[in-house]
């Protein structure tokens, strides 16, 4: 039984009409109608929500009767996957962002500072702000590049898997 029969199996148990259940749930009868008609499906708060409302586990709710996924259940897994690619392409631009900023810095530092010979004729300069300058640039743009490509690759299984369907 998918997830959108299944609550309205349940919301008919407890002799709640669509208007009762939205009231409870403070959305709308047309949301509920939604959910029943698996046009889309309920966040995770709604769904503790309605575990509540209808005094069952999250687990029963989720899983149904017959434990099997439904597609509720391939959602909350599919929400969860996205969260965490999100967070780490989020990570890895913050990361890159840094190495752009330092190596941008280090070589404004370079070309502002004064080179100069001392009375015994030693050269002061600091020359290794350039490569290190340079490699944290370097570093910053493969952080961002690795971050795009990631982003296409992904975007292009989730096309060839909707052809497939």
């Amino acid at each position: 039984m998918d997830f959108g029969q299944q609550i309205k199996t349940i919301r008919k148990e407890k002799k709640l009409t669509q208007v009762q259940f939205a009231t409870q749930l403070h959305v709308s009868r047309q949301a509920v109608s939604n959910w029943e008609n698996n046009k889309n499906l309920p966040d995770i708060e709604m769904l503790i929500q309605m575990s509540h409302i209808f005094d069952i586990s999250l687990d029963q709710l989720l899983k149904g009767e017959n434990n099997h996924m439904n597609n509720i259940t391939e959602k909350v897994i599919k929400d969860g996957s996205e969260t965490r690619k999100a967070k780490y392409n989020m990570v890895t631009s913050i990361i890159g962002g840094i190495f752009l900023l330092m190596g941008l810095l280090m070589l404004v530092i370079k070309g502002m500072s004064v080179e100069y010979v001392d009375a015994q004729g030693i050269l002061h300069e600091n020359f290794f702000l350039l490569p290190l300058g340079f490699l944290s640039i370097f570093c910053g743009l493969i952080l961002f590049v690795s971050v795009g490509i990631r982003a296409l690759i992904e975007k292009c299984k989730a096309k060839s898997l909707t052809v497939k369907e």
